[in-house]
């Protein structure tokens, strides 16, 4: 499967595993400390009160458990701090002892209700990242390892915390001769892109082996792209027609594209066939060096095809036994870190393009990610498709 935003901690899962406390032994340590309070404070000198650091146990119980474990253990700080109002010498009947009890209610019980209303945001939360995954297992399928002749491997991280698939995309279909291959990044990010990314990644699987060439699948997937943005300017109108709100997002019809990048690699021919539609230039990566696939006649992202009727262009690069090729969206390149400095991503392959498909990837995302400090502006998606040699 794709790896995802979430696998941040570049360290072996082994290694993790070994720094992970019991978390028996921490539930443990709020009851704990409510034993060691009250029999310090019980043997305590009478001018020395340690009875107020009891709400210490409920506090430390709701960072480590859910809400029931957190009231029972501060019911049990509340019974403690009332065995030793009862055990000094002057009793419970003290102002001291009274304001004490009523303060640790009046915290407990926020406490209590804090945790409760975090227990909820977290299933809430976790319902977001099923739907989520549900959504990117549906129209994000992963890649297969192997197909035809050529060794596959992707990447996808979401700029948006709980979302696991949003504006970037990339798909492979076979046909009777080779692979088609489409990697295409959506206007805007997150989730608010997934119905155009949608869109294309369906026109692209129903229609990658019933055109025979590329230009008649990017006239296909571009026709798709318009269809779909002046169905949604037309509901838009009528909208407007009939004086109703219109929640349709079509305030942004008009600055709506995708761009994308369209490869066809034959079973037979070592070469890649290309076309670039307004989309980052993919990287070739030969035994004797790497550099950009960049289209002499690059045609217009798709969707804009109705604004400037476009001619598209196939061009062709060698691809030999054992090359690879690094397709990315822009969510990669213009991604900065804290002193908005851009990712170096040729820099960073060209030390790593002897590495296989998956652990390149693996590389790139782990340095991706603490390049910007775990957290994409933008979502980004990298695709490795390396040559096999002839069996």
């Amino acid at each position: 499967m794709p790896l995802r935003q979430r696998d941040r901690d570049p360290r072996p899962r082994d290694r993790r595993r070994s720094w992970r406390p019991d978390r028996r032994a921490l539930t443990a340590l709020p009851l704990a400390l409510i034993v060691i309070i009250t029999v310090v404070d019980v043997l305590a000198p009478p001018d020395i009160h340690l009875g107020p650091l009891l709400i210490v146990a409920p506090a430390l119980t709701a960072s480590l458990a859910g809400a029931r474990a957190t009231f029972g253990v501060a019911v049990l700080a509340l019974a403690a701090l009332t065995v030793i109002g009862g055990i000094r010498e002057a009793g419970l009947t003290t102002t001291n002892i009274q304001t004490q009890i009523a303060a640790q209610v009046a915290v407990s019980v926020l406490i209590v209700v804090l945790r409760v209303l975090r227990d909820r945001h977290e299933r809430e939360l976790a319902r977001v990242r099923s739907v989520s995954e549900a959504a990117q297992r549906v129209l994000l399928r992963p890649l297969p390892d192997r197909i035809g002749p050529l060794h596959l491997a992707s990447v996808y991280l979401a700029a948006e915390a709980e979302a696991q698939v949003g504006g970037d995309l990339y798909a492979a279909a076979r046909t009777p001769t080779g692979t088609r291959l489409l990697v295409g990044d959506v206007r805007g990010k997150g989730l608010s892109s997934l119905g155009d990314a949608a869109l294309l990644l369906g026109a692209f699987r129903a229609a990658a082996h019933l055109h025979a060439d590329l230009p008649g699948l990017a006239a296909y997937l571009d026709g798709s792209v318009c269809w779909d943005l002046a169905q949604v300017a037309e509901q838009a109108r009528r909208h407007r027609l009939d004086g109703e709100p219109d929640d349709s997002g079509s305030d942004e019809v008009s600055e709506s594209f995708i761009t994308a990048v369209l490869l066809d690699i034959p079973d037979d021919d070592t070469v890649v066939h290309l076309i670039d539609c307004g989309h980052p230039p993919p990287l070739v990566l030969h035994t004797y060096g790497l550099g950009p696939l960049i289209a002499r006649h690059p045609a217009p992202p798709l969707g804009l095809g109705e604004l400037a009727p476009t001619t598209y262009e196939v061009e062709t690069f060698p691809f030999e036994p054992g090359d690879r090729l690094l397709i990315y969206t822009d969510g990669v390149i213009e991604a900065r870190d804290a002193r908005k400095r851009f990712y170096p991503l040729t820099e960073r392959v060209a030390a790593w393009q002897s590495e296989r498909p998956s652990v390149l990837l693996r590389r790139l995302r782990r340095d991706l990610l603490a390049h910007v400090g775990g957290h994409l502006g933008d979502d980004a998606a990298m695709v490795v498709v390396e040559r096999l040699p002839e069996e």
